[in-house]
Parts: C-alpha cells; sequence; structure tokens
C-alpha cells in the first residue's frame, strides 16, 4: 500500500504470507507520530525506532533512525520494505531488545506492544539511552489503553503526559529518566515441577507459568527413543525442548522461534551440547526430509490480531522438513479448526488427546 506524506510517497507491504491483503500495514497510532514529529526540529538527530510494526515509520526516519525488533518476521519485513523504498539497509542500525544502543539518542520512538513486560523492557531499554533533555514518545490505540501503562512508564520516568485522542490514537509523552530506574535484566523465573525452573525474559509468552495448553502437550508427547533429529518449532522458553531432552538425551535438538526474547530465554534453560537454537520464522534452511520429529505449540497471533496465516505457512515448511517416517505433533485452541488445514498437506491427522479448550494432533506424510 502506498503512504503519501508531504509529498512523498512510501511503498509499504505486510508479510508475504499474510491472507488478509486489505489490512493496512500501519495504523492511526503510526501516523500519530509521524505528524508529531512533524513538528519537531527533530533533523540532525538521532533517534530510536523501537517496535514497528511492519516498517512504515523506520522508511520515514531512515538514515537517522536505529530499529529495535524483537521478531524475526518484522525484521524481515521492514528490510523489504526498505528495499522497495530504494532506502539503503544498514545491519548495525537494526538492535535486538537486550541490545546497548551504540549511542545516546535524541529521541525514542515506540509502539507500545500488547505484552505490558515487553513494554516494560523496552523502556528500560531506551530509557538507559536516552540524553538527558531527550524525549521518549509512545503511541497507542485509545481502545487497548490500561492504567497499568501509566503505572510502568512512572517508575522510569519523572514527567509522563498524554497527548489528545487523534483518529482513536494517543500518544504519551516520557521525559526526565528517573536516577533510580532498574538497569538489571528482566526475567521471570516459572516453576516446572518435577524439573528446575524456568527462566525467561520479560514479553515473552506465558509468563506466569508454564501455558496450558504446552502442560496438556506435555501430558501426550509421543517421542520415540529412535527419534534423533527434533525440532521444537516455536520453541518459546524451551519448555517443550526440556522434556525433549528428558526423554531423549542423545536426539539432535533444535529450537526455532520468531522471537529473539524467546531464543535468548530457552539459552539459558538448555544446554547448548547437541542443541541448536534458530532465531528465525521460517524453516528455509532446514534440509527436504531431515526431522524425525516435529513438536509445536504455535503461535496464531501477531499483537491484537488473529493470524492464522502465520501457522499455516509453518505447517507446509514442517511437511518438506519432515522424514517420510516421521510425526509432526502439535496443540491447538479448539476453535482454529486446524485438522482441516493439516488434512490437506499429511496423508494422516490423528486427534492425540482434547479438552474442552486445546486437541492434540500428531500428523504423518
Amino acid at each position: 500500500m502506498l503512504y503519501q506524506h508531504q509529498q512523498t510517497t512510501y511503498q509499504v507491504k505486510r508479510p508475504s504470507f499474510s491472507q488478509n491483503k486489505s489490512l493496512k500495514p500501519w495504523n492511526a497510532a503510526d501516523e500519530y507520530l509521524i505528524q508529531f514529529f512533524d513538528e519537531l526540529d527533530y533533523h540532525d538527530t538521532t533517534i530510536a525506532v523501537c517496535n514497528d510494526a511492519f516498517g512504515l515509520l523506520t522508511c520515514y526516519f531512515n538514515t537517522q533512525c536505529y530499529s529495535i525488533v524483537n521478531n524475526k518476521s518484522q525484521e524481515n519485513t521492514i528490510k523489504s520494505n526498505l528495499d522497495s523504498n530504494a532506502i539503503p539497509f544498514q545491519q548495525e542500525r537494526f538492535l535486538s531488545p537486550l541490545d546497548s544502543l551504540p549511542t545516546s539518542i535524541d529521541y525514542g520512538l515506540l509502539k507500545i506492544p500488547k505484552s505490558l513486560e515487553l513494554f516494560e523492557l523496552y523502556l528500560s531499554q531506551l530509557s538507559a539511552a536516552l540524553r538527558s533533555d531527550g524525549v521518549l514518545v509512545c503511541a497507542f490505540m485509545t481502545k487497548y489503553f490500561t492504567p497499568a501503562i501509566l503505572e510502568i512508564a512512572d517508575r522510569f520516568f519523572d514527567d509522563v503526559s498524554q497527548s489528545k485522542a487523534q483518529k482513536k490514537a494517543r500518544l504519551l509523552l516520557l521525559k526526565g529518566v528517573k536516577a533510580t530506574q532498574e538497569t538489571l535484566p528482566l526475567i521471570h523465573s516459572i516453576d516446572c515441577p518435577p524439573f528446575p525452573p524456568l527462566k525467561q525474559y520479560y514479553g515473552v509468552f506465558s509468563a506466569k507459568h508454564i501455558d496450558y495448553a504446552s502442560q496438556f502437550l506435555i501430558e501426550h508427547i509421543n517421542l520415540k527413543d529412535s527419534d534423533q533429529t527434533v525440532l521444537d518449532l516455536a520453541s518459546g522458553n524451551g519448555v517443550l525442548a526440556s522434556r525433549i531432552r528428558h526423554l531423549n538425551p542423545h536426539c539432535k535438538l533444535h529450537l526455532l522461534d520468531d522471537s529473539f526474547l524467546a531464543i535468548a530465554s530457552s539459552k539459558m534453560n538448555l544446554e547448548a551440547n547437541n542443541t541448536t537454537f534458530y532465531h528465525q520464522d521460517n524453516l528455509a534452511h532446514f534440509e527436504t526430509n531431515y526431522f524425525d520429529y516435529v513438536i509445536s505449540n504455535p503461535p496464531f497471533h501477531f499483537e491484537y490480531e488473529i493470524n492464522i496465516s502465520i501457522p499455516l505457512r509453518l505447517f507446509k515448511e514442517v511437511h518438506r522438513c519432515l522424514k517420510d517416517t516421521g510425526c509432526f505433533q502439535l496443540v491447538a485452541n479448539k476453535h482454529l479448526n486446524y485438522k482441516t488445514h493439516l488434512s490437506k498437506l499429511f496423508s494422516k491427522v490423528v486427534i492425540d488427546a482434547e479438552n474442552n479448550k486445546f486437541v492434540i494432533y500428531s500428523c504423518y506424510k
């Protein structure tokens, strides 16, 4: 889609696998941020853009900004949109949520994520790099506002104010970094009996306890002793992979997740020996017919948006990478009705177990 502003036009697209082509790759919060900065003298300043969904903000501020992204799918889409607009790509200007910015910043632009813990982690990162007279501008749609946003902002900044609403979007202006702010990594510890507690960074899915769908799947894992190449797809903090490693200590175990913070968390929970971690959003680098067993609790949300195009694309890739004798086992919410989609790819789809909310499938080529 074309975004036109002040005689400049940008071509911005959603990810290529996104099924709903009618959805815009930006919203009123993005537009409000750009309008706000049009009224400032921000040229010759250093800007950090954080949680840019599909790249409009990174394209608009381009050579002036660092882009902080958690998901590999976001990074790939932003890079694609930079290329579409003939904007030079600079890898060193893409940072993870755990990176320290290489220089002080004058302005931070943050699209407030659905996860307020991730919001807190981003504030910790950005406030540490903000100049004393710098400003952090956070944007959100008003329907997603919660008082907790202000409570978190107050922990890091002395001056917290809100703009007026515009097209159902609002800005949060943060100034004056508090001297007492926390600078330590924000990490949860999750009980995982009878195994040691799991650790994960703020912003990783299911922070208070092991996700209920994963708990259900753990009870029905059908891994065989002969399975030697195993993939935990959408691995999160590594809870499923940890159980796989307990059941089969000698298998070659691979963990893959779109989230940088998820992969960083799983590295705290599993030893690197015979275990490989991938911050990726696809299986393109795996050979065809490689895996004996693939296990997954696949995501179906992008922020507030339900988007099953993400798991459906992964199912196709699993089919290619799975051995003819292999098994793909996954858990899903019942209302998603994945069996209809899986049966188009796999010759045999078995329901291993189900309860009032979740269903576990085993798929065979």
